[in-house]
């Protein structure tokens, strides 16, 4: 620890870790079951959370730490695409609100644990489904690890670690959080991030509002603000025009340009088709109870994106603030740091490190059941039985925690963001496994795994040629469409080579009567609900007065 701490906001940082700590471990008892010994029960939390927790739970797993951390620091940055996180929220949500029901209502027929068993099931494929497993686990790995990034961003800020810190001194707090993390999310599952969401989410929300009302108004208001931010980026545009005009540096705005435009939209839409693709978003989704709970949370949900856009905001905050920093990351927590009193400085690192231990504990239940369901049980012991599975997957779960902090602090955090940035380009490319199979079997299981094996390898190979400033490869999201000098989404680029190859080969395929394996579903379980025969009948409600 260093003499920079501040002993009021790393008291109450303390304190309010602490709770979430004895909640974590409190988890285990709350509502449970006779036995946490399946995976319905510790990896899904019974299957069977209503509206309001549901709300909080998906909502603390899909806004993570990193992304308090990262959307303002691109706006701090002067990045003119760096606000498509907003619209691309607000465009996923009447998305899943159309197929998420679908994917629900066919797992809880058949007892679907993760989005790679409904793959084998739909298409008799355990390539197929090994594919989008290990796709799942790749994306989520890096997701993972960035949450340790968020974190070790506010203790750096705090004073608790230095960079000329020994390693000891430095990694110890990361240590301590995810061993505690690991401990209570091992012993209750699911429910430890569902419940200790509700403190996540609320500190959060009283966070981020009171900064937006409180700081601008301390700076002059947010006409000051928005001007000092215009008056910054023309700034530092005047004075490297010859760095911008030679490629070593990017001109920095705050809406757009007309040859950035397509950029912008194609990072939106793409997110928004990848972000429940990702493993811990369903995850989240199938621990609900009923259809309806999924179609309440798409429409409630946006609530989040309106949270998000004003904390986007506090990067043009921080610069009419004058906060300094080398690490556009740090430039919330210093803005925090700066201008709250000690006692809510504490409140705000808490929320921001809390905010990293809900989506990492799901991000390492969903990993560990893909795991568990899709590789141990398919490849490994078939014969597998609840109580073992429960136990492989409580067991990789550690493991998958123990292997992100590895990966974080043996590595670069560059390299840990690069495959983030990659994570976003795989994850897609099982969109037309899951979401098109939910509608239609018309695609032929290795049409699909072809095309998935050609969106993989292609849009690996369009991240690793993007050159930045700083970069030699993987130097950002964009690459120029094929044919045109229009920068787009990779990922895109990528998914639309994965649907064309998998059309074409469809074709081919059929034409050649190869075999398409036997469809275990059938077009009713797609609207099955609550209560409906063959849904399991769920008892001992989580919550009560929702339906």
């Amino acid at each position: 620890m260093t003499d920079g701490v501040n002993g009021v906001a790393f008291g109450v940082f303390v304190f309010l870790f602490l709770l979430v700590t004895v909640l974590g471990f409190a988890a285990a008892r709350w509502r449970r079951a006779p036995t946490l010994d399946s995976l319905d029960e510790w990896g899904l939390g019974g299957r069977r959370f209503g509206t309001f927790i549901a709300w909080f739970l998906i909502g603390g797993d899909l806004y993570t730490a990193y992304t308090f951390i990262a959307v303002p620091a691109t706006l701090y940055a002067g990045s003119v695409v760096g606000f498509f996180a907003i619209p691309y929220g607000i465009i996923a949500y009447p998305m899943i609100f159309v197929f998420l029901p679908r994917l629900w209502s066919v797992s809880h027929r058949h007892g679907y644990v993760t989005p790679a068993d409904f793959v084998q099931g739909r298409y008799d494929s355990r390539p197929l489904a090994l594919a989008v497993a290990l796709t799942g686990i790749l994306a989520t790995m890096p997701y993972i690890a960035l949450q340790l990034v968020g974190m070790q961003v506010v203790l750096e800020v705090m004073g608790v670690t230095a960079p000329g810190d020994s390693w000891i001194v430095k990694d110890l707090p990361l240590f301590i959080a995810f061993g505690f993390l690991a401990a209570y999310t091992y012993s209750a599952g699911m429910r430890a991030p569902a419940l200790i969401a509700f403190v996540k989410d609320t500190l959060i929300y009283v966070v981020i509002i009171v900064a937006v009302l409180y700081i601008p108004h301390q700076l002059g208001g947010w006409g000051h603000v928005f001007d000092a931010a215009n008056d910054s980026f023309a700034s530092f545009n005047k004075e490297n025009a010859d760095a911008i005009a030679a490629g070593q540096a990017q001109p920095r705005g705050m809406i757009p340009p007309e040859t950035a435009q397509w950029a912008y939209a194609s990072l939106a839409l793409g997110s928004a088709l990848a972000l429940f693709m990702y493993p811990h978003s369903v995850t989240g989704v199938l621990s609900t109870r009923s259809r309806s709970v999924i179609r309440r949370n798409a429409a409630l949900l946006p609530a989040y994106s309106v949270l998000l856009g004003l904390l986007a905001l506090l990067g043009f905050v921080a610069i009419a603030a004058g906060v300094k920093v080398a690490n556009p990351q740090q430039s919330v927590p210093q803005l925090f740091e700066e201008q709250f009193s000690p006692w809510f400085a504490g409140v705000a690192f808490a929320a921001i490190v809390i905010g990293a231990l809900v989506p990492a504990a799901i991000m390492s239940i969903a990993a560990a059941n893909l795991w568990t369901r899709n590789i141990y049980k398919a490849f490994i012991n078939r014969g597998a039985t609840p109580k073992q599975e429960a136990q492989q997957s409580k067991a990789v779960s550690l493991l998958v925690k123990v292997g992100a902090l590895v990966f974080v602090l043996a590595l670069s955090k560059d390299f840990a963001i690069n495959l983030q940035l990659l994570g976003g380009v795989w994850i897609l490319q099982t969109f037309p496994a899951i979401v098109v199979g939910l509608y239609t079997r018309w695609l032929h299981r290795t049409a699909l795994l072809v095309g998935w094996a050609v969106g993989m390898g292609y849009g690996t190979w369009l991240a690793y040629g993007v050159a930045s400033p700083t970069k030699a490869h993987f130097g950002g999201p964009l690459v120029l469409f094929p044919g045109t000098e229009t920068k787009v989404y990779i990922a895109l680029v990528a998914f639309l080579a994965n649907i064309a190859v998998a059309v074409v080969l469809t074709v081919v395929l059929r034409a050649l009567q190869v075999a398409e394996g036997v469809d275990q579903t059938r077009p009713q379980d797609y609207h099955a609900d609550e209560g409906d025969p063959g849904v399991e009948a769920r008892v001992g409600e989580v919550e009560v007065g929702t339906s």
